[in-house]
């Protein structure tokens, strides 16, 4: 199991972070099978690894959004 699933797990599931994100649940789907969340969360422009983080803490599982993002950042490739 890679990060972002135990992450997305121990949010409650792809649903409850689905519906956090506001995002489809195959769009949560695409992350877990990536290993990364979208470019646009470390860009700046989105917040998904704080919602899922809040919602871990929620339900007891706590973990730091700082590391969520930093073990599935992804890997640019080397031309």
């Amino acid at each position: 199991m890679n990060t972002i699933s135990i992450a997305i797990e121990s949010a409650g599931g792809p649903v409850a972070v689905a519906t956090a994100c506001k995002v489809s649940r195959q769009s949560v789907d695409k992350w877990v099978a990536k290993g990364s969340l979208p470019r646009t969360e470390y860009t700046g422009e989105t917040s998904y690894a704080e919602r899922i983080s809040a919602l871990a803490a929620a339900n007891g599982k706590p973990f730091e959004a700082a590391r969520l993002l930093s073990d599935t950042r992804p890997i640019k490739a080397v031309a």
